[in-house]
């Protein structure tokens, strides 16, 4: 392993990597480098303020793939924040190659990552009071249904584009506290039309909310799919983590239905796209007593 420091951080490389470029865009105050997507990524800080580094081409510790594949899928993710740009997802400002890889540049968005295992693994997640999870989970009802409509509101207009998600789970999504706001912070897998779950059991996403589908080798992955993972997550906003049961859920009957029908196993039993999810999760709200 190698040792890096830079400015305020400090991380761990598996192999040497030339990170001069980044003097030029600022003072780092952040890292992100535990991530198993190849992708190391850096909080900078400059004249025109904070901005949030992606950066793909080195050897993170818990990446077992090759640079190489990570820089061709951080290149690909581009398009996606340019097409999919939108008031809940963070804003892609640039990219850039290096000598030897590729960054993507986005405004610094001050929130918290709910799934933070690099400093919260569980149990700490959903026992430590300083947990982000935690903390969003205590939240008030009326904003965690706020929350969850920024959830609803961004993957409603990416199905309207004509877009899959994939990858999607809490580890996607950044709450900042102070101004109660909700962004999604990593899209990199989302596809363009249904696509082909060609790996089986290891495809992208959490099992914590995946599909069934997402584990089957030569099954479909659409927006019935996104359904079901929104389901999921509706469940660890309002219920709990990666269990489907009426035990902790404080939402209200109808919410609780709604959550229920989006993760059936049997395809169709859920709603058949997220818009009609949305449309069913509105109404229902109505009926919430906060």
């Amino acid at each position: 392993m190698h040792t890096y420091t830079i400015d305020h951080v400090t991380f761990r490389l598996r192999e040497p990597h030339d990170f001069k470029w980044l003097e030029a865009l600022g003072t780092v105050f952040a890292v992100f480098d535990e991530q198993d997507s190849g992708n190391i990524c850096f909080g900078v800080e400059n004249e025109q303020g904070r901005q949030f580094i992606k950066y793909a081409g080195a050897s993170p510790e818990d990446f077992d793939g090759k640079p190489a594949d990570a820089v061709t899928r951080l290149k690909k993710a581009v398009p996606l924040y340019k097409e999919l740009a939108h008031e809940h997802l963070i804003q892609y400002k640039q990219d850039f190659s290096t000598e030897e890889g590729y960054a993507t540049v986005f405004d610094w968005f001050n929130g918290e990552c709910m799934h933070a295992h690099w400093s919260y693994p569980p149990p700490a997640k959903y026992k430590d009071p300083n947990s982000p999870y935690y903390k969003y989970r205590h939240l008030p009802l009326d904003l965690r249904l706020q929350s969850f409509d920024a959830l609803l509101d961004f993957h409603e207009f990416m199905e309207s584009q004509g877009y899959v998600a994939v990858d999607l789970y809490d580890g996607s999504i950044l709450y900042d506290f102070d101004t109660d706001t909700t962004k999604l912070c990593d899209i990199d897998f989302y596809e363009k039309g249904a696509l082909i779950n060609e790996v089986g059991e290891a495809f992208w996403g959490s099992t914590r909310s995946k599909a069934p589908e997402e584990y089957e080798k030569g099954a479909v992955i659409d927006n019935v799919s996104n359904v079901y993972t929104l389901g999921a997550l509706a469940f660890s906003i309002f219920g709990s983590d990666g269990e489907f049961s009426k035990t902790r859920w404080d939402a209200g009957d109808a919410l609780y239905s709604i959550a229920s029908r989006a993760v059936e196993n049997e395809r169709a039993e859920r709603f058949s796209s997220i818009r009609d999810l949305h449309e069913a999760w509105q109404s229902a709200k109505r009926k919430v007593v906060l």
